[in-house]
């Protein structure tokens, strides 16, 4: 007896079911309350990332900006409350840290602090596909790994550090290395940590418009910044947060106001928008 085939109709049904199915979040909060050394660092947090997004966390110093970021490298642990709570990515509560790389690349000072730095920009980036610190004699490396460091050192325009020491390079240099290794696995979303941090007007400047190139090439972008104009054109989505809670999430035109922002960093401020940036005064 033949299997039997479906008609027209019927595959045509199929279709619009399967693409009527949404895909989880990319990333999802559900009542996240983190402590450390005794005191409530994140509480009670809500908050769902679709694929796709490009967003910015903003917040003064000590809000609990990048203890969100620690929730998602598992360097912090929420406690359970009464309240269900878990924090899932792409639907899933557990994680392999090497399948995490595939679609969160994460970008933090930390990561800076626990590197090597006499070795090469292109070594930097390599290490990303073992996510160590340098690379080590016995580490196999593809060349498939060696086409994509090239391909990665090309989008962001630094084939120039390739051969460059990472203890040889400006602070905005080195975080321009950070994101290629990042990127080595493709991820659907880079999770930057205080992207500008330590860096003048002028890296500052350029490490904007490396991240719109990412945005544009389709990498989801993930903010968490206190500076109001790191957040490029391309983030349309902004989360206000102070004192470990959520305080705003919504439209950037409705969050970046100066009412808003005068209260979260409790200071009379004056919000200037000029060609698709928000400067605060």
């Amino acid at each position: 007896m033949k299997p039997e085939t479906k008609s027209g109709n019927e595959k045509q049904n199929s279709r619009l079911i399967s693409s009527s199915v949404k895909n989880p979040p990319l990333i999802e909060y559900r009542n996240i309350s983190v402590m450390r050394s005794g005191r409530i660092v994140l509480k009670n947090i809500n908050v769902s990332i679709e694929l796709g997004e490009h967003i910015a966390i903003l917040g003064p110093n000590g809000s609990g900006k990048s203890s969100l970021i620690k929730t998602i490298t598992r360097d912090l642990y929420p406690y359970m409350g009464k309240k269900e709570s878990y924090l899932r990515i792409l639907g899933k509560d557990r994680w392999n840290v090497f399948e995490l790389r595939s679609f969160l690349g994460i970008v933090s000072g930390d990561l800076l602090d626990n590197h090597a730095r006499e070795i090469l920009g292109s070594e930097v980036i390599l290490s990303g596909f073992f996510n160590s610190s340098r690379i080590w004699r016995f580490q196999h490396i593809e060349l498939r790994m060696k086409e994509k460091v090239k391909e990665v050192l090309k989008l962001l325009e630094i084939e120039h550090l390739a051969e460059r020491k990472l203890n040889q390079m400006s602070s905005g240099e080195t975080r321009s290395v950070l994101i290629g290794r990042a990127l080595v696995h493709e991820p659907e979303a880079l999770v930057l940590d205080e992207p500008t941090s330590s860096l003048d007007l002028r890296a500052s400047s350029e490490l904007h418009k490396v991240l719109r190139k990412i945005a544009t090439a389709g990498t989801s972008i993930i903010m968490i910044t206190h500076h109001l104009q790191d957040i490029i054109p391309e983030i349309e989505r902004v989360i206000m947060i102070k004192n470990g809670m959520i305080v705003e999430d919504g439209v950037k035109e409705k969050i970046l106001t100066s009412a808003l922002l005068s209260q979260l960093f409790d200071i009379p401020a004056q919000v200037v928008k000029r060609n698709g940036h928000y400067y605060l005064w």
